[in-house]
């Protein structure tokens, strides 16, 4: 291969091109971001940046050496438009084609928006910039979804004194990933600090005085954020003959077609370890993706099927969120340390008879590690529940 485009310049993307000039690649490599910035982190923004503890420098995930370095045709600012598999071409926003001879797959997702104007999303470095300007003392923020990203906004807007109401359609917020009664003490911290959280509440609208319910309530805001999940960005590929489906669609390998690889927030692939298609919103697991897919397009006589053990933090206030495995789908949760009440606690989750994943709040990253191989070894649950431990059978 002479050619090799990646398309997609965050985390993933970088991840790919850096693997593939280390592991020998020395054709030509380009590199397409729909952003005008150079690659940078996205955690931060929901948290150091948008609190104003990190410069946005601090962001940038290399240095301008270290880009020039990898000998790419860096292609900023620019979309990609569509795809040609018979013919091997990316095209972008601008007229341009980019032939290939391999393909990476790296364009990640945007956030899901509401009705109406005026609401703020947070994905971008600009997204986070401009939210951060009008988190001011005595301001009103609503926050539609308390999912990891709605949450850890309100808790930076609270810790920058600003009121804050947390909207979720949800009984419990997260119980969908993280169970019920880890879900009730996450949302507790909220509580404690005074933001006003609505739950089983749905917002059908944004307004220029903040946000409608279902009900017809008015709930007003001088800003709104909207945090209701995210779409794939896929619209490219239509045409393409590529499958997609919440995600583009690869196999244990990260393949989508002959010599058409997917990685990061894009990417479902079928995970042999857990039994399951899965698509993975997050930071660890979008760089290790990267590789992957590079490792498995440059050498495809000596692929390795893509099996890795999740990972996931969050930071909300003064708790650490640490989390490794496939939570979603669990049959029952074990409190194996500490206490919920206390909110220093680690729980471990059971799918059939296998351990699945493991959450730790208040904890060190010590304390968790451990489990991570335990996932990853097909552990069976006997092994960790022990007779005494508190659990909760989730239905």
């Amino acid at each position: 291969m002479r050619q090799i485009v990646v398309v997609g310049a965050s985390a993933a993307g970088l991840a790919a091109v850096e693997t593939l000039r280390r592991d020998g690649y020395d054709g030509t490599l380009t590199l397409v971001g729909d952003e005008p910035h150079a690659p940078y982190d996205r955690p931060p923004l929901s948290k150091q940046l948008l609190s104003g503890e990190w410069p946005t420098e601090r962001l940038a995930l290399r240095t301008p050496a270290d880009l020039d370095a990898l000998g790419l045709d860096l292609r900023l600012g620019v979309a990609a438009t569509g795809l040609e598999l018979a013919d091997r071409t990316v095209h972008l926003a601008d007229g341009t084609p980019l032939p290939y001879d391999g393909l990476i797959v790296a364009t990640g997702v945007r956030p899901r928006r509401l009705p109406g104007e005026g609401a703020h999303v947070l994905r971008t470095l600009d997204d986070a910039l401009t939210l951060r300007e009008q988190l001011e003392p005595g301001r009103r923020l609503a926050v539609v979804g308390a999912g990891f990203l709605g949450a850890e906004v309100a808790a930076v807007a609270r810790g920058l004194g600003c009121e804050v109401v947390l909207l979720e359609p949800a009984p419990v917020p997260l119980a969908h990933a993280v169970g019920e009664e880890v879900g009730r003490v996450l949302s507790g911290a909220h509580l404690d600090r005074g933001v006003d959280l609505r739950t089983g509440v749905t917002v059908t609208e944004v307004t220029e005085d903040g946000v409608r319910l279902g009900d017809g309530e008015l709930v007003e805001a001088d800003e709104v954020l909207v945090a209701i999940g995210s779409l794939p960005n896929t619209e490219w590929l239509a045409g393409s003959g590529l499958a997609v489906g919440d995600g583009l669609v690869c196999d244990e390998y990260c393949e989508a077609a002959l010599r058409v690889y997917a990685a990061g927030d894009v990417a479902r692939w079928y995970h042999p370890l857990f039994g399951t298609s899965m698509r993975v919103e997050h930071r660890t697991h979008a760089a290790e993706q990267g590789m992957a897919a590079a490792r498995n397009l440059l050498n495809p006589g000596a692929r390795k099927p893509f099996a890795p053990i999740p990972y996931f933090w969050s930071d909300q206030y003064d708790m650490k969120i640490q989390a490794y495995g496939h939570l979603r789908g669990h049959d029952e949760i074990a409190v194996v340390e500490g206490a919920l009440d206390a909110r220093r606690f680690l729980a471990a989750y059971r799918s059939g008879g296998r351990l699945v994943g493991a959450l730790a709040v208040g904890m060190t990253p010590k304390a968790i590690r451990p489990w991570r191989q335990a996932i990853a070894n097909r552990s069976a649950w006997t092994e960790h529940r022990r007779p005494g431990e508190r659990a909760a059978e989730l239905t």
